[in-house]
């Protein structure tokens, strides 16, 4: 296997455009420009790959065939609804078949590097559209590529896939596309339910009568901060997936759970967000050979979050991290103020805050994000052999 790590990236992906609408292509054009501003594009090992549209044959595979007709069909009719589409959060735009296909083309084409030996890592920043439905569009997403790529995955004979979603909303495309596949492992971390769209992502949610324990869900409370978000995770994630043993890891890393994020209600940092993508590399490393591949998904501080989070995510992906005090170069400072004007713009690579937790016990008195560990440990851990109450597992 080869030691790379493919970019899958075409300024043709910036075509995902609804308008005046949170989902902005503007935070990947600036993702790619403060990474190749920081070098990270041009370290040896990275290869950039530019994407093919997936066709309907592979787009099939999740999606029903009348959707993708009703998609591609859609821009012809002023007057269309139906399928999700022509709502306020999933506006009908020009090339919207043409560019949603991109996308689920590009991830796929990280998915396959991987599979095959030809990288040990891939990513597909403008990816992560995890809410779509194999009949509807959903939270902004038309076609949901993170489900195609893993599709695409089973073809090619894998049998243990993990999906780890840390988004701010619940995965839950993925989950019900993959809701009774026991050789897919689904994970989310999200904002809690009753708190966030879509709604869904409960405890009990654990997966389909012949994939029982295969689906895991960790809401979690809002204003939750850093120190707890990475004892939530390391609480839960690691048991799940060493339980599991994928052959391949891949992730959605939305970065929409960071205090600014208009959408939403967590705390977080880009400096847990870089702790986050590290341990899921570390997962990655330990458990699949390395064979990682890795997503975008929400985030809608624009300017301020998204290229600072998703840069730290390509480098960790493609060799060392980048060290949080690094300053932002003047040239993207130049570029994001000219794509947003009167925005603030981040001087360095840090929001100046430390990470660092505490591990989860179960002594003790527990706070909100303690009893939202053990409710998740409690409703999957004993479906895939885990003690809930052994800190060990």
């Amino acid at each position: 296997m080869s030691d790379d790590t493919v970019v899958v990236w075409d300024e043709s992906l910036l075509a995902y455009d609804m308008g005046d609408h949170p989902l902005d292509p503007v935070r990947v054009e600036l993702t790619f420009a403060l990474a190749r501003e920081l070098g990270i594009l041009n370290r040896p090992g990275v290869r950039l790959v530019k994407p093919e549209p997936a066709d309907d044959a592979l787009l099939a595979r999740v999606h029903d065939q009348s959707y993708l007709d009703a998609v591609r069909a859609a821009p012809r009719d002023p007057l269309f609804a139906g399928y999700g589409l022509g709502t306020s959060d999933n506006p009908v735009f020009d090339g919207i078949h043409e560019s949603s296909a991109l996308i689920a083309g590009a991830s796929v084409a990280a998915a396959e590097a991987v599979w095959r030996g030809d990288a040990r890592r891939a990513v597909n920043v403008a990816g992560g559209l995890h809410h779509a439905m194999p009949s509807r569009a959903s939270g902004f997403c038309v076609y949901n590529d993170p489900a195609v790529a893993i599709a695409r995955l089973l073809d090619l004979g894998a049998e243990r896939i993990a999906y780890v979603d840390v988004d701010v909303h619940h995965g839950d495309g993925v989950q019900q596309i993959f809701w009774n596949d026991p050789r897919v492992l689904t994970v989310s971390l999200h904002e809690t339910p009753l708190a966030l769209f879509p709604g869904t992502g409960f405890p009990d949610e654990t997966g389909g009568l012949d994939a029982e324990g295969s689906a895991v869900n960790l809401p979690l409370p809002p204003g939750i901060d850093d120190p707890g978000w990475q004892r939530a995770f390391h609480a839960v994630v690691p048991s799940v997936l060493r339980a599991f043993r994928p052959q391949l890891l891949v992730t959605q890393c939305g970065a929409d759970g960071h205090r600014l994020d208009p959408l939403a209600d967590l705390h977080l940092s880009v400096d847990g967000q870089r702790a986050t993508y590290r341990a899921l590399r570390a997962l990655a490393d330990e458990l699949c050979d390395g064979r990682w591949v890795a997503t975008g998904g929400g985030g809608y501080a624009l300017v301020e979050v998204v290229p600072r989070a998703w840069s730290h995510l390509l480098a960790v992906a493609t060799g060392d991290p980048v060290d949080p005090a690094t300053l932002t170069p003047p040239a993207w400072r130049e570029l994001a103020a000219a794509r947003r004007p009167g925005q603030d713009i981040p001087l360095r690579m840090t929001d100046d805050v430390d990470p660092t937790f505490q591990p989860w016990q179960p002594s003790g008195e527990p706070n909100a994000v303690d009893r939202a560990i053990l409710a998740t440990r409690r409703a999957v851990f004993p479906l895939i052999g885990l003690d809930p109450h052994d800190p060990r597992d």
